[in-house]
């Protein structure tokens, strides 16, 4: 599978995560186009630095750079910006900002917010999306963004382009 992926041309960031310890088995996965290769049994903080490592490597795969009307995010430097200037955010704004932007146009469940604003082990209020949801859509309206989150209740969100005409 990895060797048809990569002979297709995809550079889509790949880590073996497996119990085949053996040397041969080692260079094969890295030979027929692996990015990284963990043993198990592997530690959690480790799996994570690595998945991380390989998401810096691949920004451009990955697209580093992401725009939606006026807004623009760079998901290296971890920047927000409207119409080049810049727009503080928390590090949870930013991660909801960043899938909004990597699916513009269709729909974010909450559930996987849920799952990129908490760890494994971590949890947080029941209201918790709601909240980072809320305050980065005041953040956007006030610094004049051309988006707009949309609330689809009971399934998630919605992230789309609106002209700042179209808002007056």
């Amino acid at each position: 599978m990895l060797q048809g992926l990569r002979a297709a041309g995809h550079d889509v960031p790949v880590l073996i995560l497996t119990a085949r310890d053996g040397l041969e088995d080692r260079v094969n996965g890295l030979n027929l186009g692996a990015d990284d290769y963990v043993l198990k049994p592997f530690d959690m903080p480790e799996l994570i630095a690595r998945l991380h490592a390989l998401l810096r490597c691949a920004g451009g795969a990955l697209g580093a750079e992401l725009v939606s009307g006026n807004l623009q995010l760079d998901t290296i430097s971890r920047e927000a910006m409207i119409d080049g200037a810049g727009l503080p955010l928390s590090r949870r704004e930013l991660s909801v900002l960043e899938h909004f932007m990597r699916r513009a146009g269709r729909v974010v469940p909450k559930t996987l917010l849920e799952g990129s604003l908490y760890g494994y082990d971590d949890s947080g209020s029941a209201n918790s999306v709601e909240v980072a949801v809320h305050r980065l859509r005041k953040k956007l309206v006030e610094a004049g963004a051309e988006v707009a989150i949309h609330t689809l209740r009971g399934i998630g969100y919605l992230l789309t382009e609106e002209r700042a005409d179209a808002r007056a």
